[in-house]
Formats: structure tokens, C-alpha cells, sequence
């Protein structure tokens, strides 16, 4: 084993330098800096090299971890990148916002973890190795070596559909990239905020893809202003990874009073701001009690986002502990840092337009009926577990509060779009609510149509939809291979109804 690697018993684990919580909350940049290149081959050195590194066995796409990191040790950067990029499209992306603390850098993934010595600091390496890259120009778009004459859609522009999309293009298919909104990028452009990655990060990847040939169609929505019958005739095969928008009822009194807002609605009206898409947000938490309903890695981002724009106070009722909080442990702790509050074992049980009596120093900030001004809840204790392993919420008789509030976002989590409706039928749903298809072919109902991402899974990570996108790719390009020889290239010149210029 060379001397450059098992340091930690001399090293201590040590994370890139983070901003102070009062200077971070003034602005919407990112919190945390990239390693200094020996601050990176120090942290890398501390990996144990496992025999079996659990840390590969847990990461959705398997990244080859324990040899980038020795790379890294070795001052080896260019290699670490391509192995890194061997397996992964967006290096830069995963290593910002993937829960590693569930994942790669988990108690059962690391074996220092589990030793007590700390776990290796893989996502902010992975950063490190990615930006070194793009510093040094090494990144390039992967170019067709030849060209087949075949050409896809995919409807849907976020993790899954841009690395589909890229691992198609590289095969030598002609590939159109369609998108509801201006930018690709999907939830990563516009449902994750700037704080935890700065838009110019995707952006950059967006370029790439259309360095690459990658046609991009903004503001194409199936089902509104994109036919499916149009991508039928246009595309030898069609991918959908149009993602999980809808949000899930809160099932509460009240639920529809104004002001009761969903989060992804929330997220992206901040976002569209932040990138000049809007003059200001279209949903503006300042001044305002923001009460956000759910415990996940979206409920953190409202939080923290709605400290950024200025509210009087945000609170989050989630009706677990924290220690069975769905959410990664590091997001809960930066929500706490930048001075959000979490209401532990609360569980809300109306909304109301009329205002709290007695809450101290707590002013009504709205005085108008029709709009949210209360949330009630009440304590709850765990019970016996549910069907994910964690124990199941119960009421505690008696032990009901009030909660001002001007603003409730519904963090609750996300549906898939019914894929029937948008395809005039020819594709079906899943009895879990999510577009039907074969396991291993990713092809639905309709041959030629496959799907990736959250319209399969259900709503995920970003680091599962990337997996997707390159499967369902493969996938794609089997399909392709076995159809009968294909037309020349520029063949198919037929316009999309209603398709707008591409971005």
C-alpha cells in the first residue's frame, strides 16, 4: 500500500471551509468553498483502501471512490477526473448536493466511519476533482464518432434526461432535449437553490451537452404546446423523463386557503428570480411567518430560502424526531445555523384564515379572511414501526397548539403527471402511480417509448435519476440497433406543432 494513503489515524476528517451563518443568509451563494488542492490529496489520503469498498456498493452509480481518492493522494487529477467522469455526467453536481451522510459517507458505507476515525470526505473531493477539471479545460463535450441516422426525444430536461441525452448523442444519435422551462436542467436549474449549487454550474453542463449537438426546446410542455403524436413522427424513440411536479395534498382543512403554497412552486419562483427570469420572486416569504409542512431535503430548502428573502420567523412541523427525520442531517444542520426552527413531533391538523389569540411576541402580520393565518397542530408520539422502518407517529390526546402563519409551504413530496393523459393514451401508469414499464428494457406500452427518473422511480435523488438516464440510454440504443436500416441522416425534416426556436 503506498505511503501516501491510510491516514487517518493521523489526519483528522476535515470539511471545506463554510461561511459564517450571519454572512451566508444575506446572499444566495453557495455556502461552502472547494478544497485547496493539498487540503483535497490530504483528505483523500485518509481512505483506508478497503478490500470491499461499501462506499462504491452504496452509491447508485457505483463510482469507482477508493481509486479516485488515491488518485487525488497522488496529485493524479487528470486521471481522478476521467475515472470519476467514467461513471458519472455531473461529478460537480453530485459532489454539491448528493446526501453522502446517506450514501457514499454513511456509518455502513465507510468503514472509518464505523471505526470511529471519520468518514472520508468523498462528496467535497468529488467536487474538488470535477472543478480542478473545468480549471484545467479537460473537460470537453463528447463528440459522435459517427453518426447513425437515427434520432431520439426526450421530453424532460433534468439529471436523467441530460445524461440520457448525452450518452445518446455520444453513440452517434441525433437527440432533441425538450423542457416546460427556458434552461435545462430541471429540478437542478430551477427546484435546488443557489445556496447549495450556483445555477452556473449546471449552466456550464447545459453548454456542453449543446457544444455536443444537443438540441435544446424550451418551454415545450407535453400535453399543452408539445404533441406526443408530433415526437412519434419526428423521433425513432422517445424518452419520457419529464420528472415528479405535482404536489401531494396535505389532506388538512384549510388546505386551500390562500397562501397555502406548494414547495416546488415556492422553490422555482426563487430561482426564476435568481436567474433573471422574473424581476423578483413571484412568492416573496419577506416579512412573513413561514410555517413549511415535511421533513425532507425540500422542506430545508424552503427554510433556509425563506431566511434568505427576509421572513419574521420559519418554523418546520414534522410529526417524527429528528433521529427518524426523512432529510439529510447536514441540511437539518445548516437550517438550524441560519436560525430556522423545528417544531419535533408536531403534527398539523387544520388551517385556518382566522388569526392566533395568544402567541407571544408573535404579531399577526395579515388581518385579511381568506388568507392562512394559523396552522393547528398537535404533539405526537412514536409508536411501532410502518412499512420504511420508522416508527409511526400518534396523536397525544389533548396536547394541541397554534402556530402563526402567513405563508404554508407544503413540503409534503411529489406525484408523477398521469403519462395517459399526456399521451393520448398509449402509455400507461404503474398501480404505485408512476409511468409503467419493463425493469430491465425501460421501454413502456407504447413500442419505442421509454422512461427514466422520477417518472419511474417516484420522486428521488438526483444521483439516481443520473443512473437512470445512462440505463435507459443503453436502453434506447439497443432498440435502435435492432431496427431495420435507418434513413439518411436529415431525412425526417417534419416541424413539431407549436415547437418553439430552440435555446
Amino acid at each position: 500500500m503506498p505511503d501516501r494513503m491510510q491516514k487517518y489515524v493521523s489526519l483528522p476528517r476535515a470539511m471545506p471551509a463554510k461561511r459564517a451563518p450571519e454572512e451566508r443568509v444575506q446572499d444566495h451563494r453557495e455556502i461552502q468553498a472547494d478544497f485547496e488542492p493539498h487540503e483535497a490529496a490530504a483528505q483523500a489520503s485518509r481512505c483506508e483502501q478497503c478490500g470491499t469498498p461499501y462506499c462504491q456498493v452504496y452509491c447508485p452509480l457505483h463510482n469507482n471512490i477508493p481509486d479516485w481518492l488515491k488518485m487525488t493522494a497522488e496529485g493524479r487529477m487528470e486521471e481522478a477526473y476521467e475515472l470519476a467522469q467514467a461513471t458519472n455526467n455531473f461529478p460537480e453536481i453530485c459532489g454539491r448536493i448528493c446526501p453522502q451522510d446517506r450514501l457514499c459517507e454513511a456509518k455502513w458505507a465507510c468503514t472509518l466511519e464505523q471505526a470511529g476515525h471519520g468518514t472520508v470526505t468523498i462528496g467535497a473531493i468529488e467536487r474538488h476533482i470535477a472543478e480542478t477539471a473545468w480549471a484545467k479545460g479537460w473537460v470537453r463535450p463528447r463528440l459522435p464518432v459517427r453518426l447513425t441516422g437515427r434520432s431520439v426525444g426526450i421530453v424532460g430536461a433534468g439529471p436523467a434526461g441530460m445524461a440520457a441525452a448525452e450518452e445518446l448523442r455520444a453513440a452517434g444519435h441525433e437527440v432533441h432535449l425538450y423542457d416546460r422551462h427556458a434552461r435545462m436542467g430541471g429540478l437542478m436549474s430551477y427546484g435546488i437553490p443557489e445556496f447549495k449549487m450556483e445555477q452556473s454550474v449546471v449552466a456550464r453542463r447545459a453548454r456542453l451537452l449543446s457544444d455536443a449537438g444537443i438540441v435544446f426546446h424550451g418551454g415545450q410542455e407535453l400535453g399543452r404546446n408539445l404533441s406526443f403524436a408530433d415526437l412519434r413522427v419526428r423521433h425513432d424513440a422517445i424518452v419520457l423523463a419529464y420528472g415528479a411536479w405535482v404536489a401531494r395534498r396535505l389532506d388538512l382543512p384549510g388546505e386551500d386557503l390562500s397562501g397555502v403554497i406548494p414547495a416546488l412552486d415556492y422553490l422555482v419562483s426563487s430561482s426564476r428570480a435568481l436567474i433573471g427570469e422574473t424581476p423578483a420572486p413571484e412568492i416573496d416569504a419577506a416579512g412573513k411567518w413561514v410555517v413549511v409542512i415535511g421533513g425532507g431535503d425540500t422542506a430545508m430548502d424552503c427554510m433556509r430560502t425563506a431566511v434568505r428573502q427576509g421572513a419574521a420567523g420559519v418554523t418546520c412541523l414534522y410529526r417524527r424526531d429528528r433521529a427518524n427525520m426523512p432529510g439529510s442531517a447536514r441540511e437539518v444542520g445548516h437550517a438550524e445555523e441560519e436560525g430556522a426552527e423545528f417544531a419535533w413531533q408536531s403534527q398539523p391538523e387544520a388551517l385556518s384564515d382566522v388569526p392566533v389569540e395568544v402567541i407571544p411576541a408573535r404579531a399577526e402580520s395579515l388581518d385579511r379572511r381568506g388568507a392562512v393565518q394559523t396552522v393547528r397542530a398537535c404533539r405526537t408520539r412514536l409508536g411501532t414501526p410502518d412499512a420504511s422502518g420508522r416508527k409511526r407517529p400518534e396523536p397525544v390526546p389533548g396536547s394541541g397548539f397554534e402556530v402563526a402563519a402567513d405563508l404554508v409551504v407544503n413540503a409534503l413530496g411529489f406525484t408523477v403527471e398521469d403519462a395517459g393523459r399526456l399521451t393520448d393514451g398509449a402509455v400507461s401508469m404503474s398501480p404505485q402511480n408512476r409511468v409503467a414499464a419493463d425493469r430491465k428494457t425501460k421501454m413502456t406500452a407504447a413500442d419505442g417509448v421509454f422512461v427514466a427518473g422520477d417518472a419511474r422511480l417516484g420522486p428521488s435523488l438526483v444521483v439516481w435519476a443520473i443512473r437512470e438516464g445512462r440505463e435507459v440510454a443503453a436502453a434506447v440504443d439497443r432498440y435502435l440497433a435492432a431496427l431495420p436500416k435507418a434513413a439518411a441522416p436529415g431525412r425526417r425534416e417534419r416541424p413539431l406543432t407549436g415547437a418553439a426556436p430552440c435555446a
